[in-house]
């Protein structure tokens, strides 16, 4: 799960939407268990974990599923116990990554960190690294077949979000993470469907990657989702569409 629609829209171009349910469904119980640990189970005043099942339920995860995951998170259930690690990063290209982690075991995820960026192209970097690089907010993303640009600005502002902005085929509506809540409300109530919305770490800049870098960046990507122990992974690169229309 990248955590940035970005890398969602480019997985789309890539052609390589991951179809891996079992490691989407380990990713999501784990963030689910978290979530009920943190902030109890009670779904009402549990933003977090809220949002988590709602995750869950775009995957089709069954509802047994989630009340064990929940119920391991409260205790009610014997289970793993999982801590939130981040790491900072850089890719092909100076790329800067950073990587929100669910673990019960550090020392196996750093090994698995290390063992991917080396592979491909990057390293691991200390903390701080590239961390300033991006900002918390909350995001929400529509394609651009569902609803007109005028018609998602227009409800977006009224309800405190502070930006709209064209990414590709979709509209990205920005906004503080404590605005996230209520701008769902006013989309749920106006009809119009979101692909995606959650709090997220957006880069204040990105590094175009073009041939060689491109393709070992795209790949870097690929075998983080494949690590059971990351949850998000957020990266400051943009790929031109040409890259994609001469390979297809």
């Amino acid at each position: 799960m990248s955590g940035h629609s970005k890398w969602a829209s480019i997985k789309h171009k890539k052609g390589a939407m991951d179809a891996k349910r079992g490691k989407i469904f380990t990713k999501l119980i784990r963030e689910i268990s978290v979530a009920a640990r943190v902030g109890g189970g009670d779904v009402t005043g549990n933003a977090r974990l809220r949002s988590a099942i709602q995750a869950a339920k775009a995957e089709n995860m069954p509802k047994d599923n989630i009340e064990r995951a929940i119920k391991k998170g409260t205790g009610e259930l014997e289970g793993a116990s999982y801590e939130e690690v981040n790491y900072e990063a850089y890719g092909p290209g100076g790329v800067a990554v950073l990587i929100e982690c669910l673990t019960d075991n550090k020392n196996r995820t750093v090994a698995d960190l290390k063992h991917v960026f080396d592979r491909h192209g990057g390293s691991l970097g200390s903390p701080g690294c590239v961390g300033w690089i991006f900002v918390k907010k909350g995001l929400i993303v529509f394609d651009d077949d569902k609803a007109a640009e005028e018609k998602i600005l227009e409800i977006a502002l009224d309800a405190g979000a502070e930006d709209v902005r064209e990414a590709g085929a979709q509209f990205e509506v920005v906004m503080e993470p404590s605005d996230l809540e209520k701008v769902k409300k006013a989309f749920d109530g106006s009809g119009i469907p979101y692909s995606l919305a959650e709090i997220t770490m957006i880069p204040q800049n990105t590094v175009r990657l073009e041939g060689k870098k491109a393709e070992q960046m795209l790949t870097l990507m690929d075998a983080l989702e494949d690590i059971d122990d990351i949850s998000h992974v957020y990266a400051n690169f943009d790929i031109p569409d040409e890259y994609f229309e001469a390979r297809s």
